[in-house]
């Protein structure tokens, strides 16, 4: 029997399989469509084969990274969430892409990592929290740095401008997205009947993390929360598929994988991880102790009584 696919991901939270979109996206088509990964949901981005999540690990193509990619993929390997749609449908799910992508990703980034109050009492903490030492005192600032750069080419060149001004218009836009999202969702169970399609593990993947996230200043979630047929989509979406992934899994034990779409919480690359840990957190020991004086390294012949100075490369060595 070949050896399934393999799905890094960032681990749950908020009650949700994974709290990043894109992570979420594919791990919802998966299930949606059936495919037998074996999913790891792990707590920094050094823990993926291409240092990025999600990244899926295939036997003939190597690693494919990007959200897209990686449904793409699936596609070719004949697990097609669309196979069922239309000529009429599938226009309308393209028109609907483009509609999130710009008209509410960016408000997403926005309320997530730019408002200040959000950032720095629920995404920066959550990570900060979850991320293991030492990497959590510099990767949430790479991330925050990546999702601003990421940002600023949505939202284009004035966005610095009249910052205040084109926040105000965008929210607006995207309550509209909303609203639209809503209104094309009706009493269905899906977007297009009762069977999912590619564009509801696009809108989940969206709407989900604004839904279950605690946000202190939650003007879009709000708006979110008082169209019904969104929420209990995206809590029918969950109870249906993600019956026991919900919540915080490093609370949990650890749980082994198969090749039916079970989720494996094991860390791949354990001893790897350890020993970067404990490497980046000597350097920065040295590192600090070099900049505050406390260690120096002293040049000289030895002095009258015999005595010769600590020969720190000679400690590094014996510490390898």
């Amino acid at each position: 029997m070949a050896a399934p696919m393999e799905l890094f991901c960032w681990a749950g939270g908020w009650g949700l399989p994974s709290v990043d979109p894109d992570c979420l996206a594919v791990l919802t088509y998966a299930r949606f469509t059936g495919a037998p990964l074996k999913v790891h949901r792990v707590t920094s981005p050094w823990r993926s084969p291409s240092g990025h999540l999600p990244a899926l690990r295939t036997r003939d193509e190597g690693t494919i990274s990007k959200a897209q990619h990686i449904i793409t993929h699936l596609r070719k390997q004949k697990y097609n969430a669309d196979y069922d749609l239309s000529a009429t449908q599938s226009a309308d799910a393209l028109a609907f892409v483009s509609l999130l992508e710009e008209k509410l990703l960016p408000v997403l980034i926005h309320t997530f990592w730019v408002d200040a109050k959000n950032y720095v009492e629920h995404t920066r903490k959550w990570y900060a929290e979850t991320i293991p030492f030492p990497l959590n005192f510099f990767l949430p600032n790479a991330m925050h740095k990546r999702q601003l750069e990421r940002l600023q080419l949505l939202w284009g060149d004035d966005y610095m401008e009249d910052e205040e001004k084109l926040e105000k218009e965008l929210y607006r836009e995207a309550r509209e997205c909303l609203t639209l999202l809503s209104q094309r969702l009706g009493s269905q169970k899906f977007f297009f009947g009762d069977s999912p399609a590619s564009l509801d593990a696009l809108v989940f993947s969206r709407l989900a993390p604004l839904l279950k996230a605690k946000l202190p200043n939650g003007k879009l979630q709000q708006h979110l929360k008082s169209l019904q047929n969104l929420c209990n989509y995206c809590t029918s979406i969950l109870s249906l598929y993600f019956p026991w992934d919900g919540g915080d899994p490093l609370t949990g034990a650890p749980r082994s994988a198969g090749t039916d779409g079970s989720e494996a919480e094991e860390d791949p690359h354990k001893w790897r991880n350890q020993l970067l840990s404990v490497l980046v957190g000597l350097a920065a020991m040295l590192g600090y102790a070099f900049l505050s004086g406390i260690v120096s390294i002293q040049r000289g012949s030895v002095g009258p009584a015999g005595r010769q100075p600590i020969a720190l490369e000679e400690e590094e060595e014996e510490e390898e």
